[in-house]
């Protein structure tokens, strides 16, 4: 089964772009060549520019202390487990305390470093970072994996406490949905949205062996998905047959 996510706003957009981007250094950084080395760090800058947005840990930091909020009056709740709630709580709160003592914009901290910041001049020209272009660069990816590996350590550590924050909002945002099993009349799918209750995320689970590619888009009252397959040459058509997949909005 293969999982699609749409976002119904901006502030999501931007949560689901940063997590790719964290998921993709992730997976870079226990590698030990330096051209993954080299990858990583390109990642690094793509995520530092993502989260420059002024407002972006603002709107993290409200968004924990709405959750925050929010379960805290589950307390007494005879169908809530109070492990399980206190759990949820340190998670929230370990989160919102590492963002909030994180100084000015994530990554900001890197932007003093001379090193970093003549390699992230140069990374987006075609081939700009040769040796003759930046030797120190050069020099530093000759070192072994390990000293390699603790230098990007170090530079993602002010990155941290915004990767928290994005796991365990979007972690309780995807747990918030009721998946729901519906079918694609010839293709296609529409469903109205009720008013007065805002869905941020809409996750779709289908089959990848049928050879389908969800067109979505949507709105605060309604969303609509056409199924599309490849052609021969790669081209889009639309199917015509009836499919099931699953559904899940999450609010």
């Amino acid at each position: 089964m293969v999982r699609y996510e749409y976002p119904f706003n901006e502030s999501i957009r931007t949560m689901l772009r940063l997590e790719q981007l964290f998921d993709r250094l992730g997976q870079l950084m226990p590698r030990d060549a330096a051209l993954d080395h080299h990858f990583a760090l390109t990642t690094i800058f793509e995520i530092v520019d993502v989260a420059s947005r002024a407002d972006l840990k603002s709107d993290l930091l409200k968004d924990l202390e709405r959750h925050k909020t929010q379960y805290q009056g589950y307390r007494g709740n005879p169908a809530i487990s109070e492990a399980a709630l206190d759990a949820v709580l340190g998670k929230i709160e370990h989160s919102f305390n590492g963002l909030n003592t994180l100084p000015g914009k994530a990554g900001a901290a890197l932007s003093g470093n001379e090193f970093l910041m003549a390699i992230r001049s140069r990374i987006n020209i075609p081939g700009g970072t040769c040796e003759f272009d930046l030797p120190a660069y050069y020099a530093w990816q000759q070192h072994d994996a390990t000293r390699r590996r603790t230098d990007l350590l170090q530079w993602i550590s002010t990155l941290t406490p915004l990767a928290e924050a994005l796991n365990v909002l979007l972690g309780l945002l995807r747990e918030a949905g009721a998946p729901q099993r519906v079918v694609a009349q010839g293709g296609q799918f529409q469903q109205s949205l009720p008013t007065g209750k805002a869905y941020h995320l809409l996750r779709l689970r289908l089959d990848g062996a049928l050879g389908l590619v969800p067109e979505i888009s949507g709105h605060r009252l309604m969303v609509s998905i056409r199924l599309m397959r490849a052609d021969a040459e790669g081209h889009l058509r639309p199917a015509i047959e009836d499919q099931a997949f699953e559904l899940t909005l999450c609010s």
